[in-house]
């Protein structure tokens, strides 16, 4: 399949933020704080652990209870606030060994001199029975790209959340029919957004099914589901998986920088990755403890060591006044 990509901007920006939940928007938050050009990129405010958490009650400074979204979109506010752009862009690919790195989206290419990854530990860890042989064969994770090679044809949408309903969204003006496949009974996005996907006319939602295998040769033909029903073999030519897991997002990575156990990103006590210029915090290290003040503390501690680097200059200054 191929991708749909704007050309390269002129512009570089001092830091690109991947991911924008608590450690992500955290570090863009004190990027654009300490003057540098911040962008950061991310899928959704509820694709993320945070986004999804219905109540927080121990944020410190929060009294709540207040629903995590409503906490990300805060720190999200205070970081636009100061400068730094928040954009809803998933991000494909990421050259981070270049000089200045280059991030791909569906929507185009960024560049940065440092980059900080947020993305948290929502991966998959495997793959559906068919999937990871289909790849490029009718199986895809971009509708925003490929949906063109889907025109007057049907596909399959798999997941239950908001990034699922957009995608599925992205293909009704090409595909004849889409069917999506959630694997619960309840899909965690906006009322708004499901009411729209749910009342298309080209769209048949089915609930509380889960998908056994992709099939077919040298192409996508079928996807074979169960529900209360039984199981069944649809006809389709295109499937689009959405499904969460407990692994870190660190796929468009690619193979270049070095991960620890459970293919966390490793860093030193400043949030350094082994490659310059690369800098993580959060749930995508793999921390003992998950929690979302602990996201958010490392996010600034990414931001300043990234300042550091950024500038040239050995510590930081002090941030009191």
């Amino acid at each position: 399949m191929g991708i749909f990509l704007k050309g390269p901007s002129a512009e570089i920006y001092d830091l690109i933020v991947i991911g924008a939940g608590p450690a992500g928007a955290t570090a863009a938050l004190y990027a654009a704080r300490a003057g540098l050009k911040t962008l950061a990129l991310d899928k959704g405010i509820y694709e993320g652990a945070m986004g999804r958490a219905r109540v927080i009650e121990n944020y410190p400074g929060i009294p709540g209870p207040i629903s995590g979204a409503e906490l990300v979109r805060t720190i999200r506010d205070q970081a636009q606030a100061f400068g730094a752009e928040i954009r809803e862009e998933k991000v494909l690919s990421a050259e981070v060994t270049e000089d200045p790195k280059v991030v791909r989206t569906a929507s185009g290419v960024y560049r940065a001199k440092a980059v900080i990854v947020a993305t948290g530990a929502m991966g998959r860890d495997k793959y559906l029975p068919g999937e990871e042989r289909l790849i490029g064969r009718g199986v895809s994770y971009c509708a925003a790209c490929d949906a063109p090679f889907f025109r007057d044809k049907v596909v399959a949408v798999v997941g239950n959340s908001a990034e699922a309903v957009e995608e599925a969204l992205a293909l009704t003006p090409f595909a004849s029919k889409v069917i999506f496949l959630a694997p619960s009974n309840k899909v965690l996005a906006p009322d708004d957004l499901w009411k729209k996907l749910s009342s298309h006319p080209k769209v048949e939602v089915r609930m509380g099914v889960r998908v056994l295998e992709i099939l077919g040769e040298k192409v996508v033909e079928a996807i074979r589901v169960a529900s209360k029903a039984g199981e069944e073999t649809i006809p389709v030519a295109g499937v689009f998986p959405f499904l969460q897991g407990t692994a870190p997002v660190v796929d468009f990575l690619g193979d270049k920088v070095p991960l620890g156990e459970g293919r966390c990103l490793v860093v030193d006590s400043e949030m350094r990755t082994p490659v310059p210029g690369l800098f993580a915090a959060g749930d995508v290290c793999c921390q003992r403890f998950r929690q979302a003040v602990i996201a958010a503390a490392e996010g600034a501690q990414a931001a300043l060591s990234a300042e550091l680097y950024i500038r040239g200059r050995a510590r930081p200054r002090a941030d009191w006044g």
